[in-house]
């Protein structure tokens, strides 16, 4: 099993976003976009970074979505999250039960995480055009991978 944006990972991280908008829910390109920004939020003017910055992390966000769906999968399967149709098309939700299993999850990753997932949901997606946003992404050519602008957080 591959440790890294494997589906538990992206189900994880996908779960602490589902749990900060919930009751209301996400659809996939959200879902996708809010993923990419919690992990470098940083270059979103949000906190420091979860990840590294990458030569090729706009790739990243074009490869995602199928190990998204994945991931979501398992979260629905766990009756963690649940997909309804609505006025927009098909959207995720956090069941009752999903804000109730991240609250128990202690590591300080998941702490991060969720610091950043507040901000990504309640303050930066609030702005932005998604569709727009993913595309402008995705035409970016990759960048030189620089440590300077990763913070290490071991906290």
């Amino acid at each position: 099993m591959k440790p890294l944006n494997s589906p538990l990972e992206i189900g994880v991280r996908a779960l602490v976003l589902l749990s900060e908008s919930h009751p209301d829910a996400l659809d996939l390109a959200q879902l996708a976009l809010l993923d990419h920004a919690v992990l470098h939020s940083g270059e979103f003017d949000g906190p420091p970074s979860l990840h590294p910055d990458l030569p090729a992390r706009s790739g990243e966000l074009g490869l995602k979505r199928a190990v998204l769906e994945q991931a979501l999968l398992v979260l629905i399967r766990a009756g963690l999250a649940e997909l309804k149709a609505d006025g927009t098309g098909l959207v995720y939700r956090a069941t009752e039960r999903g804000p109730a299993f991240v609250d128990i999850l202690e590591a300080p990753y998941v702490l991060r995480l969720r610091e950043r997932a507040e901000w990504a949901v309640h303050e930066w997606i609030q702005n932005i055009d998604v569709r727009a946003t993913t595309r402008s992404l995705l035409m970016t050519p990759p960048a030189p991978a620089t440590t300077s602008s990763f913070e290490v957080d071991h906290g």
